[in-house]
């Protein structure tokens, strides 16, 4: 077993959210993880706990989400700890357009991620400071 992510594993990682398969990006996973989405009623966004938790709030995102892609820009690994920036786009089946640079914040146990914490810029199309 690993001690901590690798540039390899976050590769890996990558690749298998670009699939979309839930499987394949659950298999990354802690059993106890917390993901920490972008946008959601909290200051923190929405808190999602548990690996059917994240399972289920993936696989709901990508029916109307279809084809959300995550782009690397670049990333940082030090001990358990790693941090990916990349652009996300895709097209929500609403019409919401989707082209946001953003980051993840991870944590991990061994190779598995324990936490995930999403941020992602918020364009506005307005005068404000």
């Amino acid at each position: 077993m690993t001690t901590g992510p690798t540039p390899a594993l976050m590769k890996q990682i990558n690749e298998a959210f670009n699939s979309r398969d839930v499987d394949r990006i659950m298999a990354f996973f802690e059993e106890d993880c917390a993901f920490l989405m972008a946008r959601g009623p909290e200051p923190e966004g929405r808190r999602v706990l548990g690996k059917a938790a994240v399972r289920k709030v993936l696989a709901d995102r990508f029916r109307v989400i279809t084809d959300m892609r995550w782009d690397h820009v670049d990333a940082f690994i030090t001990g358990n700890r790693a941090v990916t920036v990349w652009m996300v786009t895709g097209t929500g089946v609403d019409g919401e357009k989707l082209n946001y640079r953003g980051c993840d914040l991870y944590e991990f146990r061994g190779d598995k991620i324990l936490n995930k914490d999403t941020y992602w810029k918020l364009l506005e199309h307005r005068d404000r400071l």
